[in-house]
This record gives C-alpha cells, sequence and structure tokens, in this order.
C-alpha cells in the first residue's frame, strides 16, 4: 500500500509540474504574440485618418439634381450638307450632266435638315442663369432646358467662352433651386466626387468617384488647367456639375478621352467663376494680353543662357506696340513673376496675365543678362488676329557648310516673315537635304541671331564668326522659331 501510496504520489506530483510547465509555456506563448503586434506587424495608425467610402450619395444627389438641367439644342443645316454638294456639285464649271440627269431626284431631296444634339447643365441663380459647355450650345438655333420634374423651358444664350470652353443661358423663369460654386483649389487628389448629368440622353444620372489629378494640359487651348476624375463621365455629360461631398460644384465636366475608361476631366470652380460673371455682366470675355510670344526654358535654353534655374518664361518674340514693347521687354528676357506671383511656365504665364482686367497696371519681373529688372505693364485686350503669322519663303542662294540658306532679315522681308523690327538675324530660306542643319532639326524660316552668344546680324559677320571656330569644334546657333520660340543647335564644324 506505501509502495502504491508513494507511486501515486509521484504521478500527481509529475502530472502538477507538466501542468504548471504547460501554463508557463502558453504564457510565454501570449507573451511572444503580444510582442509581435507591436513591433512585427506595420503601423496600421494612418487608416483611422483616411476616410472610408460615404456610406452613400444619395444626400447630395436630393439635394443637387433639381438644379441640374437636360440641355438639348437644334441647328438648322442648309442646302442638303457637305457631302451632297461634294458629289453633285460643279468643281469645273460649265454645265454639269450629271446633275442634270440626277435634277428629279435631287429635287426630291431635303434644302435643310435639323441636326440636334443633347448636353448638361446646372442653375447658378435664382434668376433662372445656367452654366454649360460651349461646344453644347454652339450654333445652335434653339435651346431647350429641361427640369427635373419633367418641365421644359426655352433658353437664349447669355455669353459664350471658346477659350475655356464655358457658356452662360438663361432661362425667363425665376425662384429655381440653384448650386454654389465651390473652392476647386481646395480640392486635393483621391477626394470624393460626384458628377451628375444625362449622358446618352439617360437623364438626371448619378455618378461618383474620385479626383485622380489637378492641373491636367489636354493641348485644348492656351488656358487648360483640368480635374482629372474616375467618376463616370459619358457624352451628354458635358456641361454638368462635378460636386464635392459638401454639394458645392468645384468643376464642369467637359472632355473624355474615348479610347480610356474612368479618365474624365473638369474645367475647375476657380477658373469657372471669374467666366461667368464676365458672361452675366457684358456677355463676352476679355483677358489682359501682354503681348509677347513666350516658351518654356528647356535644360539647352537654361545652359546657354547660363540661367542656373528651369523656372520662368522666355521671351521669344515682342509685338510692335503692344504692352511689352511699350515698356522695354525684349526678346531673349526671361520672365520670373508677375506682380508678387511666380511662374515656372508659359502655361502660367497666359493664365496668370488672361486673370488680370483689361486696363491693369501689373509688374513683370524678369531676368536680363544677367540682371533681375521689373517693369510695370498696362495690360490691353487680348486679340488673336493681332498676333503675327510667320510666313515662309524660300530662295535660291547658296548653301553654306551646314547646308542651310540664309538671308539677311531687313525691314524689307521682316514684315513678310513676321519678325519684330527690332530683332536681327539671318533667315534660314533653304535647307539641303541630309545635311548637319536638316539632321539637326533646323527649318526653314528659322531665324539664325548668334552663333556661340555672338550676335550675328549680316552674312559677312557670320562667315567671320565660323572662320575662327576650329575644324571638329562645337558649334551652338541659337534660333527663333515661329516668331516666338528660342532653339539650341549644336553642329560639328
Amino acid at each position: 500500500m506505501r509502495a502504491m501510496s508513494s507511486s501515486s504520489e509521484k504521478i500527481k506530483g509529475a502530472a502538477w509540474s507538466n501542468g504548471v510547465g504547460l501554463i508557463k509555456r502558453i504564457e510565454i506563448i501570449w507573451v511572444v504574440l503580444v510582442v509581435l503586434c507591436f513591433t512585427a506587424l506595420p503601423d496600421l495608425s494612418f487608416a483611422k485618418s483616411v476616410p472610408m467610402v460615404p456610406a452613400s450619395f444619395s444626400d447630395i444627389a436630393e439635394e443637387a439634381r433639381p438644379a441640374v438641367v437636360n440641355i438639348r439644342t437644334t441647328k438648322n443645316i442648309r442646302g442638303g450638307g457637305r457631302v451632297f454638294n461634294h458629289f453633285f456639285g460643279q468643281p469645273f464649271g460649265g454645265d454639269d450632266m450629271l446633275r442634270q440627269f440626277m435634277a428629279p431626284f435631287m429635287e426630291q431631296q431635303p434644302k435643310s435638315y435639323e441636326q440636334n444634339s443633347l448636353g448638361s447643365g446646372f442653375i447658378v441663380s435664382p434668376e433662372g442663369y445656367i452654366v454649360t459647355n460651349n461646344h453644347v450650345v454652339e450654333g445652335a438655333d434653339s435651346i431647350s432646358v429641361k427640369m427635373y420634374d419633367n418641365k421644359e423651358y426655352d433658353a437664349k444664350v447669355v455669353g459664350r467662352d471658346s477659350k475655356t470652353d464655358l457658356a452662360l443661358i438663361k432661362i425667363d423663369v425665376k425662384g429655381f433651386a440653384y448650386l454654389k460654386l465651390g473652392n476647386s483649389s481646395d480640392l486635393k487628389v483621391g477626394t470624393w466626387v460626384v458628377a451628375i448629368g444625362s449622358p446618352f440622353g439617360l437623364e438626371q444620372t448619378v455618378t461618383a468617384g474620385i479626383v485622380s489629378a489637378k492641373g491636367r494640359i489636354l493641348g485644348s487651348g492656351p488656358y487648360d488647367d483640368f480635374i482629372q476624375t474616375d467618376a463616370s463621365i459619358n457624352p451628354g455629360n458635358s456641361g454638368g456639375p462635378l460636386l464635392n461631398l459638401e454639394g458645392e460644384v468645384i468643376g464642369i465636366n467637359t472632355a473624355i478621352i474615348p479610347s480610356g475608361q474612368g479618365i474624365g476631366f473638369a474645367i475647375p470652380s476657380d477658373l469657372a467663376r471669374g467666366i461667368v460673371e464676365q458672361l452675366k455682366s457684358s456677355g463676352e470675355v476679355t483677358r489682359g494680353w501682354l503681348g509677347v510670344g513666350i516658351q518654356d526654358i528647356t535644360p539647352d535654353l537654361a545652359e546657354y543662357y547660363g540661367f542656373k534655374e528651369h523656372d520662368g518664361v522666355l521671351v521669344g518674340t515682342v509685338y510692335k506696340d503692344h504692352p511689352a514693347y511699350k515698356s522695354g521687354i525684349k526678346p531673349g528676357d526671361i520672365i520670373i513673376k508677375v506682380g508678387d506671383e511666380p511662374v515656372k511656365s508659359s502655361h502660367e504665364l497666359s493664365a496668370s496675365i488672361a486673370g488680370h482686367a483689361v486696363g491693369e497696371k501689373v509688374d513683370i519681373t524678369f531676368i536680363r543678362e544677367g540682371q533681375m529688372k521689373t517693369v510695370k505693364v498696362t495690360l490691353t485686350k487680348r486679340d488673336d488676329t493681332e498676333e503675327n503669322q510667320l510666313s515662309l519663303s524660300q530662295s535660291k542662294a547658296g548653301f553654306d557648310e551646314f547646308g542651310m540658306s540664309l538671308s539677311m532679315l531687313n525691314g524689307d522681308n521682316g514684315s513678310k516673315f513676321g519678325y519684330d523690327s527690332r530683332v536681327k538675324g539671318l533667315v534660314v530660306t533653304d535647307l539641303e537635304p541630309d545635311s548637319k542643319a536638316a539632321q539637326s532639326g533646323v527649318r526653314v524660316g528659322d531665324l539664325l541671331v548668334e552663333v556661340n552668344h555672338r550676335p550675328v546680324e549680316n552674312i559677312n559677320q557670320y562667315k567671320g564668326i565660323l572662320q575662327q571656330i576650329q575644324k571638329g569644334a562645337s558649334v551652338q546657333l541659337l534660333f527663333i522659331r515661329g516668331n516666338s520660340s528660342f532653339i539650341v543647335v549644336r553642329m560639328i564644324k
């Protein structure tokens, strides 16, 4: 019995010891797990500050949709259409036998037909003013606006601006719900937005997405500054609002990439605000005009001019008797500020000047030969028809060692080529095929103004400079192109 008791006690003691050991091992495992949670796993604290998908967009849609309209336009196309006239016209004059043969059938063809289009818009004031795209109403003979409650009203164009593709129309009924323009400058990439419009004629369609990018330049005009969004936008959405989560309009839906999916573009509300105000007050938009041809600074140009910074805008041409000309700005100046606002690109400079009123005096800060200067310029009204166009002509003059035929620019041919009278240089009138100049990108009409930083005004001066350059040495030639752009070309002599 004692032996059995002793054996039993040993078994119980071993069991107790094993149990305690197991508990300790479990405790150790838990400690390790806790440590791993705080050390091995990534920090997820940022997740608390990131807003997730809104539970619903219904409140925004419910408040905004009564102010969003469907726009239908009609254009009367007269004369049977372009294709019809192309086949049955008389390109060589005289009696057309085909037309005589087809006359009985042609008399049955309509002399005019109606072309219909659809778009969107939104009411911006209780007086019945509606914002939309210029391309929605341009050339329309009649405009019909369909409201949220299916009531329809005739509308008239108050004003249009093709440069920004904005238009303001009006219906003669008051008291409607309207939308406020928000501040697109406060918009951040990744922010949720809502688009409302009539894609493919499907009225009051609501889509949602995020802001994909800002400041997109599509090449559609000098004032491109689009908001890119992946909120679904399709034909018929044009002119409709892009809303933030507060229900404010932060963009006007305008463009899509046909081959892309989830890529739409909207005009920022900050740009639209001033345009809408001008259209409402005067029916047109006037923009400040500096009177210069400009270009961005390339690394080659920065090196050539010894300009360390790439920010700024290079003046290529100064139009005679325009504001910059009267203020003493010259080709080759690098504009770095308008007032207190720095400018980093030609797009920024154009937008900045256009944002100032006609007749306003602005300070233009620029760099000339390493020295910073500031002049006060009184802006005039921009008139695109006054911008000189470069016309090209060729001559039979001989070719230089680079394969260029050059002619001195003077008062007689300067106006023909569209160059400012103060500009001196040699114009390229012809190029030898496969020559060094042709292979380096030189074009007929380019104006050679400097060789290795030395001004060139006539043929003898040009030849004299080349004679001083050793065979096999690199030659830098500075050209003006297109009456505004500076081009640096490097060739080996």
